[in-house]
């Protein structure tokens, strides 16, 4: 089975993950470690913070996050054997604690869903372990679910995201990401090779700057 790369830093450090195999695009390791290095630096004092992983694919940055000491991480992922793949990595990483049929709120580290994003994000965030201080947002490359999901991430009223949190779009850099998404604001891009990652900080009316 193909490989997605290792966790790079903390509890699990070094363990290497399996992928979903052909047609999905892990998240390798050098765009990870800038990834958490942003993400550690934009929240700075605020990190470890709960951790949403849309589109988890093998679910590398959830698992990457639990392992710098995330308190939750909660993976988003529609395809069934994929999801599968999130649970055995969480198993290999030995952060599995809330077991391999993990539904929405349940107690422990990590929580997979099998689902589509954007319904996950039109249901109810009190159940999903929101509010959420960083999330990625990792779609295959040009899928309109990308903006979709940043909208719904954007409603200030949902609840998804606690205050000051940082949502990050992983896409194909030619694909022009807005300026804005709701009270999602862009403040960097960052590119490796062909891909790109655009950061937000979730400003809802009222925040401090």
């Amino acid at each position: 089975m193909a490989d997605a790369g290792r966790v790079i830093t903390g509890m699990a450090k070094g363990v290497r993950l399996l992928a979903p195999g052909e047609g999905t695009r892990p998240l390798g390791d050098k765009v990870k470690q800038a990834l958490f290095a942003s993400l550690e630096s934009e929240l700075r004092e605020a990190w470890p913070v709960a951790f949403l992983d849309l589109f988890a694919g093998s679910g590398a940055a959830g698992i990457e996050a639990l392992s710098r000491g995330a308190p939750h991480a909660t993976f988003v992922e529609r395809d069934g054997r994929t999801a599968g793949i999130v649970r055995e990595n969480l198993r290999r990483a030995g952060l599995d604690q809330a077991g391999h049929d993990a539904h929405p709120g349940e107690s422990g580290t990590a929580t997979v869903v099998r689902g589509d994003v954007v319904r996950f994000l039109d249901g109810e965030p009190i159940s999903s372990g929101a509010p959420f201080g960083a999330v990625l947002v990792d779609p295959p490359y040009g899928d309109a679910a990308m903006l979709a999901a940043l909208d719904r991430l954007g409603e200030a009223g949902r609840g998804w995201l606690a205050a000051e949190a940082v949502v990050v779009a992983k896409h194909f850099w030619r694909d022009l990401m807005p300026a804005r998404a709701g009270a999602l604001v862009r403040v960097r891009d960052r590119r490796f090779g062909e891909t790109a990652l655009t950061f937000y900080r979730f400003e809802p009316a009222g925040s401090e700057p």
